[in-house]
This record gives structure tokens, C-alpha cells and sequence, in this order.
């Protein structure tokens, strides 16, 4: 991958990023997020009080939801240039963050069908809102494994200047760690494990959030590196 390509995808990374945030902004069920305890009739209720900004927000997250994958893609690129066989972290790095977008398209579509019929029996309602936290809570394998490829890779960067500091391997694990709990979230109703817990929800997406801030400086001193390399091979 170019420099000027791996330029490109960081600052659609930055734009994509804003617009994601406003997105989920959007959404009257994210802040704070809707209870697992909320009876059929309330959830229908709430979907029919709130149908016309859950609609736009889930639209607007259905066509920016998968604008991360060259972010990731690029940190893909960036794996491929560590000094080791390395090749198969980066591709399951890559193939795990597809899983990842899949699930969360999942959730995006069965909001969007509670969304599309209001006036539907109650407990249908509550079956797709069910099914739309679960997809967008507790899958977290898939993020996990992105980490622990990450990192494993760095610690196998045999490179005289590794392409990405030592710390960063152990950032991806505690991130792996931090996310794993939410796992637990579809046999907890209330408390820190329930899908709008502490553990589940705010610490989960708190520490994606601050993985990809971390992992956007740390990609763009990668590239800035790579850059400054090629211009001393370019000029000796």
C-alpha cells in the first residue's frame, strides 16, 4: 500500500469518525441506553414515540457503518511490513474486523425492522430490540482476536525500528481484556453485565473508542515513519 493511499484511508478514518459519532448521537436509545428490564409494552412504545429519529439515525449508521474497514485495512498494510512471517496475524486481523462489521449490520437491520412496523404486536417488537442489543453487545470475539493478532505481531516485529511501539502490543491486550465482559451481557437483566451496564455498555464501547483514537496516532507516526524511511533510501 502507498503512502498516499494509507493517507487517504487515515483521513477518512477522521471523517467517517465524526459522522459515526453524530450518527449514534442520533439514536434515542443509545444515551443512556434502553433497559433490558423494559416490558414489551414499553419497548413498543418507545419505538412508537421515537420512529422517526431511530429510522434516520439506523439509516444513517446502515451507510456509514462499514467506512471503517479501510482504517482497518491500512493497519492491515501496516502489519505486512513487520519484520516476521506475520502475513497470517495481518489477514485474521482483517477477517476479524469484517465479522465484526457483519454483526453489527445484523443489529442495524433489526432495529431498522422494529422501526418499520410501530403498531406490531409488542412482543415482536421487544423479540427484534432483544436480538438488535445481543448482536450489538455481546459479540466480542472477533474484537478480541483482532488484538491478539495485533499484537502478537509487535511482539514479533523484529524490525531494528518496529513499526509500531512495543506498547501498543500490550494496549491490544488489556483492550481484549476491558471487552471481554460484555460477552456475559445476554444472561444479566440488570447490574454491570446487563447490556446497559457499566462492564457491557460504557466500558466496552468507552475503551473502542479510545482503541481506535490510540490506534489512529499510533498509524499515522507508522506512516510518517514509513515515509521518512523511503525518502533516506530515495536520496542515498
Amino acid at each position: 500500500m502507498s503512502t498516499r493511499d494509507q493517507r487517504i484511508c487515515l483521513w477518512l478514518t477522521v471523517v467517517f469518525g465524526v459522522l459515526l459519532a453524530i450518527a449514534f448521537s442520533l439514536f434515542p436509545g443509545f444515551f443512556p441506553p434502553m433497559s433490558p428490564t423494559m416490558s414489551a409494552q414499553e419497548v413498543a412504545d418507545f419505538y412508537r414515540a421515537n420512529v422517526g429519529r431511530i429510522r434516520t439515525s439506523m439509516i444513517a449508521l446502515n451507510i456509514l457503518g462499514i467506512t471503517l474497514i479501510p482504517f482497518f485495512m491500512l493497519i492491515v498494510g501496516l502489519m505486512k511490513r513487520m519484520a516476521n512471517s506475520s502475513a497470517a496475524f495481518a489477514y485474521s486481523y482483517f477477517s476479524a474486523a469484517v465479522s465484526g462489521a457483519t454483526l453489527f449490520a445484523l443489529a442495524n437491520l433489526a432495529w431498522l425492522i422494529a422501526a418499520f412496523r410501530p403498531d406490531r404486536d409488542p412482543q415482536l417488537i421487544q423479540l427484534l430490540n432483544d436480538f438488535a442489543w445481543f448482536a450489538f453487545v455481546t459479540p466480542v470475539g472477533m474484537i478480541m482476536a483482532q488484538n491478539l493478532c495485533l499484537a502478537l505481531g509487535i511482539y514479533l516485529d523484529d524490525r531494528t525500528k518496529p513499526v509500531f511501539p512495543r506498547w501498543i502490543g500490550h494496549f491490544n491486550i488489556v483492550t481484549a481484556l476491558l471487552m471481554a465482559p460484555s460477552a456475559f451481557a445476554m444472561m444479566f437483566k440488570t447490574g454491570p453485565l446487563a447490556w446497559d451496564g457499566f462492564l457491557a455498555f460504557w466500558l466496552r464501547f468507552g475503551t473502542f473508542a479510545l482503541y481506535l483514537l490510540v490506534m489512529l496516532v499510533v498509524a499515522w507516526l507508522a506512516v510518517d515513519q514509513q515515509i521518512r524511511e523511503e525518502e533516506r533510501l530515495t536520496s542515498s
